[in-house]
C-alpha cells in the first residue's frame, strides 16, 4: 500500500453521492478533511482502520467551514483520535470550542428533533486541540505539506487545503458541488449561495484562486475528485453571476416576493443547465436538488433583504 494516499469517504449525509470526507496519509501520519456530521465518524474511523492506521495515527482534522455538513462530526471524531487538533479558519474555530450559537440557531431552523435526527450531539471541543489558522499558513503532514488559503464568498469563514504532493486542492463549498448523479452527460455544477453571508465579488474571486493553484484536481465535499476546473469555474462563474442579478432584483422587491422570483428563476436555470449537460432531470434528481435550490434562494433573498434595510 502506497505510503501516500487519499480516501474518498462517502458520509451518506441525506443520502449516498451528497457529502464526503477525506482520508489523507502520507506515511506514518494522517489528516481527516471535513467530518460531515456526528453519525458519519463510524464511517471515518471505519475507513482508518481498512488503511491499517490505528487512531493514534492521525494528526489533523481538518474543517474548511463550520456548517455543519462539514464540522458537525468534529467533537465525537476528536474523541476518538487522541493526538489530533483540529485546523479551523480563526473566525470559525471559536464556534467549534463553543457550538451552542450553532446548534441553537441549527435547531431553530429544524426543531430539536430533526436537527439530531440530522447531525446527532455537538459538543465543545477543548481549546488546546483547536487551531486556528491564518491566510497562507503552512503544516506538515509527514514529508508532505498542506497549505491554508482563506476563500471568502460561501461564507467568510471558509479556506481550501493546498496539497501540492498530490497536486490537488481540497475546496471546501468554495467550487461548487457535483453531485455524482447528475454527471449523466456533461459536467453539471452549481453553486452553494445558502449562507448569510454570501458575496458574489468573493465567490468570483475564490473561484479563481481555485484555478490559479496549481492544482491539477480538486476534491468537492460535495461530491467527490475532479479534474476539468476550468469546465467546473465557468459554470459557477455563469451561476454566480446569475446569483447576483437576482439579489439585484430582489432589492426592489417586497420581502414575501423576493424569495419565490428567486426560487423560480433557479429552478429555469437548473433545468437550462441539465439541457446544456445532455440530461433530462427526473424525480430522483429534483429531490436531491430540492434542498440545495431551496437554500440557496433563501440565501439570496437574506442578501437582497439586507441591503434593502
Amino acid at each position: 500500500m502506497s505510503s501516500s494516499r487519499l480516501v474518498t469517504i462517502d458520509c451518506d449525509y441525506l443520502g449516498p453521492g451528497v457529502a464526503a470526507a477525506y482520508l489523507r496519509v502520507e506515511g506514518d501520519e494522517a489528516a481527516f478533511v471535513e467530518t460531515n456530521t456526528t453519525h458519519a465518524v463510524p464511517r471515518l474511523l471505519a475507513a482508518l482502520a481498512r488503511e491499517g492506521l490505528a487512531p493514534e495515527a492521525v494528526r489533523w482534522v481538518i474543517v474548511t467551514h463550520v456548517h455543519l455538513d462539514h464540522a458537525g462530526g468534529a467533537s465525537a471524531l476528536l474523541a476518538a483520535l487522541p493526538n489530533a487538533t483540529v485546523l479551523a479558519h480563526p473566525r470559525a474555530a471559536r464556534h467549534l470550542v463553543d457550538p451552542s450559537k450553532l446548534v441553537k440557531s441549527a435547531e431553530a431552523v429544524y426543531g430539536a428533533a430533526r436537527f439530531a435526527e440530522l447531525y446527532g450531539t455537538i459538543q465543545p471541543i477543548d481549546a488546546s486541540r483547536v487551531r486556528s489558522l491564518e491566510d497562507h499558513a503552512v503544516v506538515s503532514l509527514g514529508s508532505a505539506t498542506l497549505s491554508f488559503v482563506h476563500t471568502r464568498g460561501h461564507a467568510n469563514h471558509h479556506f481550501i487545503v493546498l496539497d501540492p504532493a498530490r497536486e490537488a486542492v481540497f475546496t471546501g463549498d468554495t467550487f461548487g458541488l457535483v453531485y455524482p448523479r447528475l454527471q449523466r452527460g456533461r459536467r453539471l455544477a452549481f453553486p452553494s449561495t445558502s449562507p448569510t453571508d454570501f458575496d458574489a465579488e468573493a465567490a468570483h474571486a475564490s473561484i479563481d484562486v481555485v484555478l490559479r493553484s496549481g492544482a491539477r484536481r480538486a476534491a468537492l465535499t460535495h461530491f467527490g475528485e475532479i479534474e476539468d476546473l476550468d469546465v467546473v469555474a465557468s459554470a459557477l462563474h455563469r451561476w454566480i453571476d446569475l446569483s447576483a442579478a437576482l439579489v439585484d432584483a430582489a432589492v426592489a422587491l417586497a420581502p414575501a416576493e423576493a424569495e419565490p422570483m428567486i426560487r423560480a428563476a433557479l429552478e429555469k436555470e437548473m433545468e437550462r443547465a441539465a439541457g446544456d449537460a445532455g440530461i433530462s432531470l427526473d424525480a430522483e434528481d429534483l429531490a436531491l436538488l430540492e434542498l440545495d435550490l431551496a437554500l440557496n434562494a433563501q440565501g439570496l433573498a437574506y442578501v437582497a433583504s439586507k441591503r434593502r434595510a
